[in-house]
């Protein structure tokens, strides 16, 4: 019995020591199934694209907020935004990435991106539609 909890102790501390490693490797990944994301990777925190995609995503307002729009900063100078510019394979300047509640990349731009691009883009996804259409009995 006492090589059993000792073999279960082992295995929760793998378990563990694990877990800050997974979270550095998909910095995202706890908003899957809550969020769509707008991850603004840029090559440092202080980049005028950057800026500019902080001013439009604020510019959405509540709209924003009824689409579940979260917006993440990626600068690469950051532990989480090295991650995520290796996972989104991100050149040397700005990339905007819309990511979907199901984690994938949905659109790409070397743009900020504001409500013109954006809303289109969610509003005709699958989830997002089921989430405004009410439900029939």
């Amino acid at each position: 019995m006492a090589g059993l909890v000792h073999l279960l102790s082992c295995a929760a501390l793998a378990v563990a020591a694990a877990a800050p490693a997974h979270a550095a490797e998909d910095p995202i990944g706890r908003l899957r199934w809550r969020s769509r994301v707008v991850v603004a990777l840029a090559p440092t925190r202080d980049d005028p694209a950057l800026a500019r995609q902080r001013r439009l995503f604020a510019a959405l307002g509540p709209e924003g907020g009824e689409r579940d729009l979260v917006l993440v900063e990626a600068p690469e100078d950051t532990p989480d935004g090295a991650a995520l510019h290796r996972r989104f394979g991100a050149g040397g300047g700005f990339t905007a990435i819309l990511v979907g509640k199901d984690g994938g990349e949905k659109l790409r731009s070397a743009a900020p991106l504001g409500r013109e691009t954006l809303f289109p883009v969610i509003d005709a996804m699958p989830m997002r539609r089921r989430e405004v259409t009410p439900l029939r009995r």
